[in-house]
């Protein structure tokens, strides 16, 4: 399936969509660039509109009265952002925030809603991707808890890597120490005994990966249950 201007689709859910009910969409679906740091929704703010990225990663995070972070669930090619439009919930507690600028697709959340409450496969689609996302959250919960941060970092960069198809991320240690919820100076001591494996190259604002199986190896059983999970219930491309 490809998208109006003859390019593949890379967002997994549209691309699953039989081609009658992906034509229906396809006025509606606008094409955009999402730029890093971009809030697109905030705790509690009514969501109007629904995101399916191609190769930009949102991050839902969870926000401390404190003013501190941590991420719930990463979102990329495989999922979308909006699941309370047509959940009926309207909006949530969480932040969804850019966290690797790319391209995505914006859609109306009333045209969501209606082609949601048709009953048909993109509803069959998105409960199961709700499924799916709710698993990632959980064990994310859990990682957080039972794992070292060496193993935690490596299972992140892995699913960054697979959100936005690329070996190159643009992320500084700050903002990974946030989203993992631990102190900078343990991703510092992290990254460099990663990188010292062989497994990245970390520069200011950059990490390279540069050995995936290494990397795999290294994260905990928590990536591999997550990437079961996705390709079980949605047969997601994950590496």
């Amino acid at each position: 399936m490809s998208d109006d201007t003859g390019g593949a689709i890379v967002n997994q859910l549209l691309a699953a969509l039989p081609l009658e009910d992906y034509q229906r969409l396809v006025p509606h679906l606008e094409p955009i660039d999402l730029v890093a740091g971009e809030v697109l929704c905030e705790p509690g703010e009514t969501m109007t509109e629904a995101y399916f990225p191609t190769l930009a990663m949102i991050s839902l995070v969870s926000i401390m009265e404190d003013g501190s972070t941590t991420e719930i669930s990463l979102i990329g090619k495989e999922g979308m952002v909006g699941l309370p439009i047509f959940l009926g919930g309207n909006s949530t507690i969480s932040r969804a925030i850019v966290q690797i600028e790319g391209s995505a697709f914006k859609l109306n959340g009333n045209i969501l809603k209606n082609e949601f409450d048709r009953g048909g496969e993109l509803q069959k689609l998105l409960l199961l991707y709700t499924q799916a996302l709710f698993t990632q959250a959980s064990q994310n919960a859990a990682c957080n808890r039972q794992h070292n941060i060496e193993e935690r970092l490596a299972r992140w960069l892995l699913t960054a890597q697979n959100c936005v198809m690329k070996d190159e991320l643009y992320l500084t240690q700050e903002f990974i120490s946030q989203m993992l919820g631990t102190r900078r100076s343990g991703v510092t001591v992290a990254a460099g005994t990663l990188q010292q494996a062989g497994m990245i190259r970390y520069t200011r604002g950059k990490i390279s990966i540069i050995n995936r199986q290494a990397l795999n190896d290294t994260a905990c059983e928590c990536y591999r249950a997550i990437k079961n999970e996705y390709t079980r219930l949605l047969n997601s491309k994950w590496s």
